[in-house]
């Protein structure tokens, strides 16, 4: 890993003591696919990121700086995963914002995940719930001690992942991706107004598809006849089973993939390798 810290436009060695978003998680971060060098959907990450500061009341990173950080972290030309984390500058002890202080943020490069298992995704469901706060919902904030808390409740290595309810007991998300269904020829996928995370592949896929947004109940997820997860790291994964209940590959989420190949590069499903 590599990383680069800053106040403001000035680079630093270090977290300051009062760091907000390590003291508070008072901060939103984004994590980008990299693709031979380049950040294909940086915008739609850099809109989702301006409106979650704005809500905060966090200002921005200055474009130039972040954006020429960037291309720096990514000039070997090669793949992999960008984090940018941007959260409150300094203010003291206490929880009372400074509303102008200079934003402190991180920006570091990872590797890749390991490629998706080819029968789909194994999910169980998960007993920790997400809070109901329509203040912070859509957000991806710096607090993700739910998702924490429900990642902790499996060490199986035959796992992927797991759904989480909300505490009223709508199904939200999986603990790092979106959701959709497919009954029939109809999608839907849980609104995310009172809970969750508004995902930048979530966003790609409505733009893409008719879907319906709504509350899901946990019966709507076994009856569902195709199901699939989508983040913009590992982009759409096919679930081939929920605890026992099981899915065959359908061509409907394999057309998606196909689309979504054709949309972000680094998701490009060529069989020859050009990709």
């Amino acid at each position: 890993m590599t990383e680069r810290l800053f106040a403001g436009d000035t680079r630093i060695d270090a977290l300051p003591g009062d760091a907000r978003g390590f003291a508070y998680g008072d901060g939103v971060f984004e994590t980008m696919r990299v693709h031979r060098g380049v950040t294909p959907w940086w915008a739609a990450h850099r809109a989702r990121l301006a409106m979650g500061t704005q809500r905060l009341g966090i200002p921005m990173p200055d474009a130039n700086v972040l954006e020429r950080e960037m291309r720096s972290l990514c000039d070997d030309g090669g793949d992999g995963v960008l984090k940018l984390i941007v959260s409150r500058g300094g203010g003291g002890r206490g929880y009372a914002p400074m509303r102008d202080a200079a934003p402190l943020w991180r920006l570091s490069r990872h590797p890749l995940p390991a490629s998706p298992r080819a029968e789909g995704l194994a999910l169980r469901w998960c007993d920790t719930r997400l809070s109901v706060q329509p203040a912070l919902a859509g957000l991806k904030h710096c607090n993700r001690l739910e998702q924490i808390l429900a990642r902790a409740e499996w060490d199986d290595p035959a796992i992927d992942d797991g759904l989480q309810c909300s505490t009223e007991g709508e199904v939200v998300s999986a603990t790092s991706a979106n959701l959709f269904l497919l009954h029939g020829n109809t999608w839907t996928t849980p609104r995310i107004d009172r809970c969750g995370v508004a995902g930048v592949c979530r966003a790609w896929l409505l733009s893409q598809i008719t879907a319906t947004e709504t509350r899901v109940a946990p019966a709507d997820v076994e009856s569902a006849d195709a199901v699939l997860l989508c983040n913009a790291v590992r982009g759409i994964l096919p679930v081939g089973r929920l605890g026992a209940r099981t899915w065959a590959p359908h061509p409907a989420i394999a057309d998606l993939r196909v689309r979504l190949g054709r949309a972000h590069p680094a998701f490009d499903q060529d069989p020859t390798g050009q990709a």
